[in-house]
């Protein structure tokens, strides 16, 4: 795991990212922008992103995957996380190394508030994360440690799901909802089960702080 001291670095991704956790109907976190407490007073979550564009000092991240376990004792805002992460077994070492740093928060912009909130990685690990964006289903795959599919909230317009616009949310300002339909967690020692549970897409645009 790299060194989680904060170096900015030149780095963008534009791509999705989805998730399911353990709040029952809708992640309360979204709205009060982590100030409030989860549903069931604590958080357990996988999340997956695709990166559709990106890249970390000059080496592309396109078409790579990445999931996470997150385990957050309490209000989100006031962190003690616990993260794994899963990377893309395709990524290059410097791509690798990059997505890591990214994620940690030890490049700054975007994510850099994760040197705060996240207390201890608990794992960082090369793997097939296995993603399917197929209409208003999302899929992640990782072995047999995270087994996840949600689906979108249908809406008033049957062509659009119900969906949160404007937030001030740290993902990016709009939020879908979403549920679990089977999603199971099986790795360091957290057995979750997300079925029917909080689930959430946003589509992200971030990027590291100027040098």
């Amino acid at each position: 795991m790299p060194n989680r001291e904060m170096t900015p670095a030149d780095w963008a991704i534009k791509g999705e990212l989805f998730l399911n956790c353990s709040c029952d109907v809708f992640c309360p976190c979204v709205v009060s922008l982590g100030a409030h407490l989860p549903t069931e007073g604590h958080c357990h979550a996988w999340m997956g992103i695709v990166v559709d564009e990106g890249h970390f000092e000059g080496e592309d991240l396109a078409g790579l995957n990445i999931g996470l376990l997150v385990d957050i004792p309490g209000r989100m805002g006031e962190g003690n996380w616990k993260v794994a992460a899963y990377v893309d077994e395709r990524a290059s070492e410097a791509a690798y190394d990059g997505l890591l740093k990214i994620f940690s928060g030890a490049a700054g912009g975007t994510t850099g508030l994760f040197t705060m909130l996240v207390s201890e990685i608990i794992g960082a690990e090369r793997a097939p994360v296995e993603i399917i964006r197929d209409g208003n289903r999302r899929v992640i795959n990782i072995g047999r440690k995270i087994n996840g599919e949600i689906e979108l909230l249908a809406g008033a317009e049957p062509d659009q799901p119900v969906t949160i616009t404007n937030s001030k949310y740290w993902m990016g300002p709009n939020i879908v909802a979403a549920r679990g339909v089977k999603s199971k967690v099986r790795d360091y020692g957290r057995v979750w089960d997300f079925g029917g549970k909080s689930a959430e897409v946003c589509a992200i645009d971030w990027q590291g702080a100027a040098k």
